[in-house]
């Protein structure tokens, strides 16, 4: 499989891009998806999202204080 970045790949092989998508090649082609969840029922007035590019991860923290988690109540991805 020739990924969008012109990398070939091995059929049956995965790997994650560096835009956080987890890829598989197989005979039929590549198929991808995003390895992470984003946080959608929290206190978005108090509280805001911020995204990790190295864990591929969100963290929901005060924007006040963003020492200071707050409770996500549903995520999807």
């Amino acid at each position: 499989c020739l990924d969008e970045e012109g990398n070939v790949h091995k059929f049956d092989s995965q790997w994650r891009t560096e835009d956080c998508n987890d890829c598989s090649c197989s005979k039929t082609g590549i198929g991808c998806c995003t390895s992470y969840m984003r946080p959608v029922d929290y206190d978005e007035e108090k509280c805001e999202s911020i995204f990790n590019e190295e864990t591929c991860s969100y963290k929901v923290v005060e924007k006040d204080d963003h020492s200071k988690e707050c409770p996500v109540h549903s995520w999807v991805g």
